[in-house]
């Protein structure tokens, strides 16, 4: 996949590596290896980070949803086609290989587009990670999620995990999941705060799907500034924080979409809010 500065149409775009589809403006990714419970290859990954790199210009399309086929999320690198050329491989394509999915990571992080999470069954390892680097994380109740690295004899530190999970589930908890590799199930994960909500099994991609469209009907460069600040803001004092807010919600304030929500508001002479 090539992109340049231009708006790109991605619904026009052909997954090799995994299913594709834009609906109403909602971009959704489908895993779909069920017979494996959805692992990923080496292509995988990489059409994966093109794809979100080229989110950055798709004029077409304002959130995405990512799932599994078959009742499954992602059982992580697949160990035939990943894990077993790993241990054949030298130090500098090692580190090809670990920056490369690291960048995967990168790429979901600087897409505009939120992304939505729709994990059902099992979501393991470098699957674990595709639902931490995701917005939102809506489960079933069957939800088991395991950062397994250290059960392969690798450290726990992999694709952002000891930067994202501890500020997702509080430090010590995210060393329990990252040293152990014990499954974190649904009811604990919505408890921790992993996980958004837990939804029917049945209703699961529905429910996702209906966020997604919400979020892509709404005004699509504030959105867009909402997770850039939630993701700079990580490194800021607080004073920075509010200093660099101002001037982001200073250019929204210049946006056609705030002066049309407030003619709507005002035509309507309705409070923005029911509890006005």
């Amino acid at each position: 996949m090539t992109t340049d500065t231009a708006t790109t149409d991605l619904a026009r775009y052909r997954a090799r590596h995994f299913e594709w589809r834009v609906a109403e403006h909602v971009g959704q990714i489908t895993l779909n290896r069920p017979e494996r419970k959805n692992p990923l290859t080496f292509d995988s990954y990489a059409e994966l980070r093109d794809l979100f790199r080229a989110l950055v210009y798709a004029g077409d399309v304002g959130a995405v949803v990512i799932s599994g086929a078959g009742g499954n999320f992602c059982s992580g690198g697949d160990v035939h086609e990943i894990i077993g050329p790993l241990t054949k491989m030298d130090a500098p394509g090692l580190l090809r290989f670990t920056r490369m999915t690291g960048d995967l990571v990168k790429a979901m992080r600087a897409c505009p587009q939120p992304i939505i999470a729709a994990v059902d069954g099992v979501c393991a390892g470098a699957g674990a990670i595709l639902a931490l680097a995701a917005d939102f994380r809506i489960a079933t109740p069957s939800a088991r999620t395991a950062f397994l690295f250290t059960r392969v004899g690798l450290a726990g530190c992999d694709m952002g995990a000891c930067a994202l999970l501890p500020r997702l589930v509080g430090q010590g908890r995210a060393a329990e999941l990252l040293y152990t590799g014990r499954a974190l199930g649904a009811e604990e994960g919505e408890r921790w705060g992993f996980y958004n909500s837990i939804v029917a099994t049945e209703h699961l991609l529905a429910d996702a799907t209906k966020l997604a469209a919400d979020i892509a009907s709404g005004p699509t460069f504030a959105h867009a500034m909402t997770k850039t600040m939630l993701h700079q803001e990580w490194s800021m004092s607080i004073d920075q924080a509010i200093e660099a807010e101002a001037q982001a919600q200073a250019i929204c304030m210049q946006t056609k979409d705030f002066g049309r929500a407030y003619e709507a508001f005002a035509a309507k002479r309705q409070p923005m809010f029911e509890g006005d």
